[in-house]
């Protein structure tokens, strides 16, 4: 029972881990321009964020997918995705 429930919260982890990192490299990789363009916060900011997010859900939570600072970086992930991303 227990074995499931770990590797399940692995696996969340790893896919939470793998968001928050896609995130960040298309932060580094788009334009400065797109930020402006898009009328969102400045590049720096989210590249603040989204770093933070990283560290945080590697060194603080201690890969915990459910822990409060990783589903905040989560969240913030998911905004600056759907900002971006999303935008044509």
């Amino acid at each position: 029972m227990f074995e499931v429930q770990n590797s399940l919260s692995l696996v969340l982890s790893l896919v939470l881990f793998v968001v928050k990192v896609g995130a960040l490299v298309d932060c580094v990789a788009r334009d400065n321009s797109k930020f402006l363009q898009v009328g969102t916060m400045p590049r720096r900011s989210w590249l603040i964020i989204l770093a933070l997010a990283v560290l945080t859900h590697v060194f603080v939570s201690g890969w915990n997918p459910l822990g409060i600072f990783s589903l905040i970086g989560t969240v913030a992930a998911l905004v600056y995705l759907a900002l971006l991303r999303g935008s044509p």
